[in-house]
């Protein structure tokens, strides 16, 4: 797949995210390199992404589950194969990763996690969430500041997943799309 957009050089991506404070790791990417076309945005989109993946105070497995779900329903390999990592790195289960992508007939997954993915299906749907799903998410994320992280935190994994599915990031050439068993979304 070649993306819509061309990167910019790997050169310039690291003087780009040099200039913006952002650490190499996450400058390198395929995402950066298309996004800092325009480095206003990138450098807000970027420094949100930093602050919700690094210093997150909403539990990192709720994240990351979510974060799987919004790939597999919205279709996006890069995020799915991207997040595969982190989440497995974050010692999530695989199969409860892979539980995401029927979880509603589950019975790997928490009453937390269960909370979180029926909240995120709403919004998937186009829907704000539903005072039943949000009395259940209140029931396992109790801090204020917790609930505000997963609704930025959604909307900043939903964003990605339009923004590389429409400008067909690809993914480096090292990297199998769909892990851990190379089946696809249906939306892919």
């Amino acid at each position: 797949m070649t993306s819509r957009v061309p990167m910019v050089s790997l050169e310039r991506a690291r003087e780009l995210g040099d200039a913006m404070g952002l650490p190499a790791r996450r400058t390198q990417s395929e995402a950066f390199r298309v996004v800092a076309n325009n480095p206003g945005v990138a450098r807000v989109a970027f420094s949100q992404l930093i602050q919700l993946l690094e210093n997150n105070k909403f539990d990192t497995r709720l994240r990351e589950l979510m974060i799987m779900r919004i790939g597999w329903v919205t279709g996006s390999a890069y995020e799915w194969t991207q997040h595969w990592r982190v989440a497995t790195t974050a010692g999530i289960p695989p199969d409860d990763i892979l539980a995401v992508r029927d979880w509603q007939n589950s019975r790997r997954l928490t009453p937390a996690d269960r909370a979180i993915l029926a909240a995120t299906d709403e919004c998937l749907a186009g829907k704000s969430i539903s005072d039943a799903a949000w009395s259940e998410i209140a029931k396992h994320v109790t801090d204020p500041g917790q609930q505000v992280e997963f609704i930025i935190a959604m909307g900043n994994w939903m964003a990605f997943s339009m923004l590389f599915r429409n400008l067909r990031i690809p993914l480096t050439s090292d990297l199998t799309p769909w892990p851990p068993d190379g089946l696809a979304s249906p939306a892919a």
